[in-house]
């Protein structure tokens, strides 16, 4: 590995390599008998999520009390199990037998049970922030199943975005769950 990070500048990490990262990072977060939630992008978004996702299962899934994840979606439709097989590249059968206890879910944001409404912005500071283009309460709703979880992690990548700026980060929570 590099001195500097844990990468390289002339290949990509080996799949054995991101394993002692994640084993590492599952120890140093004390994730050990917690109930861990990941949020994950959609299809929309690229990354080798297929192995994230596989590891996330093989060291978390082995010691947090409960490992789930949940797709955040923003206002994008739901996917379908098919699909969200195809983006985790795993067959069906594999993902019952070997990742049934993991549970993936959608973002409802559509199904207004499926939300928790955790604050409002005052229409004064939406004025303020909007540079006066909007002036209204704003109501913040997360996923509810937040609330089930001691910890959240977020797997996925960061990049530019046409329409806002970038995609990833704090983008999970606010537009994507």
């Amino acid at each position: 590995m590099s001195a500097k990070g844990l990468g390289f500048k002339d290949r990509p990490l080996t799949e054995d390599e991101v394993r002692q990262i994640f084993t590492g990072a599952i120890e140093a977060a004390g994730l050990r008998g917690k109930r861990v939630v990941c949020l994950i992008p959609d299809s929309t978004r690229t990354c080798p999520l297929p192995v994230l996702f596989r590891l996330m299962c093989e060291t978390a899934g082995a010691a947090a009390a409960k490992l789930d994840f949940i797709i955040a979606l923003g206002t994008h439709p739901p996917m379908s199990e098919e699909a969200i097989n195809l983006m985790l590249k795993i067959p069906a059968s594999e993902r019952k037998r070997k990742f049934g206890k993991f549970g993936v879910f959608n973002h409802r944001w559509d199904e207004p049970k499926e939300l928790k409404h955790i604050g409002t912005i005052r229409a004064d500071e939406v004025e303020r922030i909007s540079h006066c283009l909007l002036k209204e309460d704003v109501r913040v709703e997360i996923n509810r199943r937040l609330g089930e979880y001691d910890q959240v992690v977020i797997i996925g990548p960061t990049f530019p975005h046409e329409v806002i700026g970038f995609s990833g980060g704090n983008k999970y929570f606010f537009p994507g769950i």
